[in-house]
């Protein structure tokens, strides 16, 4: 089991801040993951439409979307931060 963990627009798009999920095994990477997510729903797939809006972290660790989920216990997307 894995927690997604959704922040900003995306939590505003999905409608949950969070949530516990049991990932197939053909999932891989995170972007596998944002791929298998995208259809379950109309706000998923908005909020997954253009990784290059997103970011992701594996247990609290800014990566790629290339990156393995390996063993992490939760995954976050967010927006980039942008500072002013």
């Amino acid at each position: 089991m894995v927690r997604l963990v959704y922040f900003a627009w995306v939590r505003e798009q999905i409608g949950v801040a969070e949530e516990d999920v049991d990932l197939p095994a053909s999932l891989i990477t995170v972007a596998d993951l944002a791929q298998w997510i995208a259809p379950r729903g109309s706000g998923y797939a908005t909020a997954f439409a253009d990784l290059a809006k997103l970011r992701c972290a594996l247990d609290q660790v800014v990566v790629p979307f290339s990156t393995a989920i390996g063993e992490a216990k939760e995954i976050a997307f967010f927006p980039p931060v942008t500072g002013g």
